[in-house]
């Protein structure tokens, strides 16, 4: 006979863990208990070593659906036949180590059933949740996880769940989110601040919502502002409420079905969108889409979700809508807002009505977004569904704790820890104040929750502007601890790195903007990443960005600093005039303006950024001449040469590893001017620039006798870009790398930032 102890560490809270390994200890002839502690659950058997043996393979094979076991460590004791049963003890709440927090699930199909089963006393019970389903992270206060320990300990349980949630048999064992109408939470509809007597909330939303009302809807994480997608009226008075004049709303439908008739689908989509994680995918508008154009304006794709609450799946019931816009509630820059009052005092102005409900958002979370170039899944926003699920990073060291704060946009932080980085969920542009405060206690409630008291080192940006940096000077001196300040392509390179599990490779990095080591912005690079170092090899030419970020809003400037060298100054001014005027808000006196400035080298900034390249063209070809959301004009010339049947060749000139990005704009206004159509013109453009990069890397990797390639930074997300480096990279013999678990925007910085870290102080 053996006495033996597991120790089980990974996802095991709130998945069920405990009563399926009460179920499978008594399949075999073993006594002894189970308790939780922390991130860890012990395991303590007593009986014959091969019932045990076959326990741990049984458990490993059985596991519940969203646990995830990283490791077992088994200790063998002095065996005393202490035992004469098998128990669940309660959770240690005083254990000192990290605990890992499953993220957020949408609804399963059995709870679904409940819901939609008139006999059942779950029906049309928008909070029904099981240990296979319903919120985790978002109600979270402490840990372990234990329902007095959330935000459902407000409502006690009835003798009928209470029976369920004690019942080792029951699906709802310990589902810390388990209730139901008798004891749950309530939902409530408001006009204003005026509390509506109706018998049925959501089914009134919905008809409210198909009267053309602009709804506030709290769900699990966080608000959505919601309408119907088919009145143009009815979008555009929200844009105008908003003041989001063309950014493009994601939408929600209630099944693949529906989704299929105004979206193409492929089998890849279709999984990512049915999967419990529920995440928005980017989905391409096919032949019958007929959403009003304002929807989602000048792209050839949309963002979509299926239902994934319980409230959700009741609103469809209602409605013949094919969708419903619901997109994040929150003041433009701001975080999403969660409090029933905020909600209504600070959306009085923007929403006519209020579906709300009275349990607390401890932790908001944001919708993810995914999407697909071609085979190949991207995330844009990793947040809901997957957060707080954390990396191994055990390999590079397993005793730092390193806190990582991300750059500025699109903000998330790592938390590093007993060799697991446990990312944030996604922030958003720490520039605002309010988003820096949420960032701050999102922070504090990651340490409280991981039970880490003390930091080794805080790692940021370089950029000494952004409020991320001043925050990380000011918890290094809060921790007494060192500050490290990393290079932006470097961190973005360093996650597709960890997605990937290397330690070297040549790296593309394009996007807008990034802080480089000359001071200047980054955005077309090639490096050289090896450990905790890296090498700037080239990539695009360095360009005068005249009014600095303004180029960013009005990228017409670029057209005057990228063009000068092609054209003279009368003949540009007089092409500039002619054809580009409206894009200039200040008209001719701002295009002498700006060539006084490049003249006298007067406000002036240097750029290789691919975005400033991108939106210049898609200036060029008279597509987007204002930049009213990220990406707005590099989306739009994606959009116009998706549409692409005869795509024209451009040649490049690459001069010691530099990219003529100026002759590739001239000669597309050439290709104009030559009677070209639009959209093969920005196909050419795309493939000039994805091709140019992609040589400077082969090159580069030849050279250096490296076999990957690896493309990041928010260019990744374009599916053609993304494709045509791919392709170019695999034909020469390479191996090609992109993200795959992380994000290839600013979204995975904090994980790169964090890795950096950990491999420049390793104590391992």
């Amino acid at each position: 006979m053996e006495k033996v102890k597991f120790l089980v560490q990974g996802i095991v809270q709130g998945v069920g863990f405990r009563p399926t390994v009460y179920r499978i200890v008594k399949k075999y002839d073993l006594n002894g208990y189970i308790r939780n502690l922390g991130n860890i659950v012990e395991i303590v058997l007593e009986g014959k070593n091969e019932d045990i043996i076959s326990f741990k393979e049984d458990l490993i094979k059985n596991k519940p659906i969203l646990s995830e076991i990283y490791s077992i460590e088994t200790k063998y004791l002095k065996y005393n036949n202490e035992y004469f049963d098998f128990t669940i003890h309660e959770s240690e709440s005083n254990y000192s180590g990290s605990s890992i927090i499953p993220p957020d699930m949408g609804t399963c199909d059995t709870c679904l059933g409940e819901i939609n089963n008139p006999q059942d006393r779950h029906y049309k019970y928008p909070f029904t949740a099981c240990t296979d389903c319903g919120p985790r992270f978002t109600v979270i206060n402490s840990t372990p996880y234990d329902r007095e320990r959330t935000s459902m300990d407000e409502f006690p349980l009835c003798n009928d769940c209470m029976f369920e949630y004690k019942d080792i048999s029951d699906r709802r064992y310990h589902a810390e989110a388990i209730c139901c109408p008798e004891c749950g939470p309530e939902v409530i509809l408001c006009k204003k601040h005026e509390l509506l007597d109706v018998d049925n909330p959501i089914k009134k939303a919905s008809e409210l919502l198909d009267e053309g009302h602009i709804l506030a809807i709290k769900g699990i994480g966080g608000t959505h502002l919601v309408c119907k997608v088919t009145d143009k009226l009815v979008v555009q008075k929200l844009r105008e409420r908003l003041g989001r004049p063309n950014q493009p709303f994601a939408c929600m439908s209630p099944n693949i079905e529906t989704i299929k008739t105004f979206c193409e689908v492929s089998e890849k989509e279709y999984k990512t969108l049915i999967s419990q994680r529920r995440p928005i995918v980017v989905l391409k508008k096919n032949n019958e889409y007929n959403f009003a154009e304002n929807v989602a304006p000048n792209l050839h794709n949309i963002g979509i979700m299926l239902p994934y609450t319980g409230l959700h799946h009741l609103l469809f019931q209602h409605t013949d809508e094919p969708a419903y816009i619901m997109t994040s509630a929150n003041i433009p820059g701001e975080p999403m807002i969660i409090n029933n009052k905020n909600i209504i005092n600070d959306l009085n102005d923007i929403a006519d009505y209020f579906l709300l409900h009275n349990r607390k958002i401890i932790n908001r979370c944001d919708d993810s977004v995914v999407r697909y170039r071609g085979e190949d899944m991207a995330f844009i926003r990793r947040s809901r569904g997957y957060v707080p699920e954390p990396y191994d990073l055990s390999h590079i060291d397993d005793k730092l704790t390193i806190l990582a704060l991300g750059p500025e946009i699109d903000v998330t932080f790592s938390l590093l820890k007993e060799g697991k980085c446990y990312p944030s969920q996604h922030i958003g542009n720490t520039n605002k104040i309010a988003t820096l405060e949420y960032m701050e206690d999102a922070i504090n409630h990651m340490l409280s929750i991981t039970h880490t008291e003390t930091v080794d080192f805080i790692v940021c940006d370089m950029h000494p502007q952004f409020h991320t940096t001043k925050l990380a000077k000011e918890l290094g001196n809060k921790y007494n601890c060192s500050v490290l300040q990393v290079q932006h392509h470097h961190a973005h390179g360093m996650s597709l790195m960890i997605d990937n599990g290397l330690d070297e490779m040549i790296c593309i990095a394009a996007d807008g903007v990034g802080y480089g080591d000359d001071g200047n912005a980054w955005g077309g690079e090639i490096l050289h990443l090896k450990g905790f170092e890296y090498e700037r090899i080239g990539g695009l030419m360095p360009q005068i960005m005249p009014g600095g970020d303004l180029c960013a809003k009005y990228p017409a400037r670029m057209l005057i600093s990228m063009l000068r060298d092609y054209y003279l100054e009368d003949e540009l001014k007089m092409m500039l005039k002619n054809e580009y005027i409206s894009y200039f808000p200040y008209g001719e006196s701002e295009i002498d303006l700006v060539f006084k400035q490049l003249e006298k080298n007067i406000n002036v900034n240097i750029s290789t950024s691919t975005g400033r390249v991108l939106d210049a063209i898609s200036v060029a070809l008279k597509i987007n001449g204002k930049r009213t959301y990220e990406g707005e004009g590099a989306m739009k010339l994606e959009s116009v040469a998706y549409n692409s049947k005869n795509p024209l060749k451009i040649n490049v000139e690459i001069n010691d590893n530099i990219i003529n990005t100026s002759k590739i704009l001239k000669d597309s206004i050439d290709l104009i001017h030559s009677g070209e159509k639009e959209e093969d013109v920005a196909a050419a453009t795309q493939r000039s620039i994805a091709e140019a990069l992609a040589k400077v890397a082969v090159k580069t990797a030849k050279r250096k006798n490296i076999k990957y390639i690896g493309g990041t930074g928010g260019v990744f997300y374009n599916e053609s870009i993304s494709l045509v480096v791919k392709e170019y990279v695999e034909n020469k013999g390479f191996i090609y790398v992109q993200h795959r678990n992380t994000c290839a925007g600013d979204g995975s910085v904090s994980l790169g930032q964090a890795a950096i870290g950990a491999l420049k102080f390793s104590v391992k």
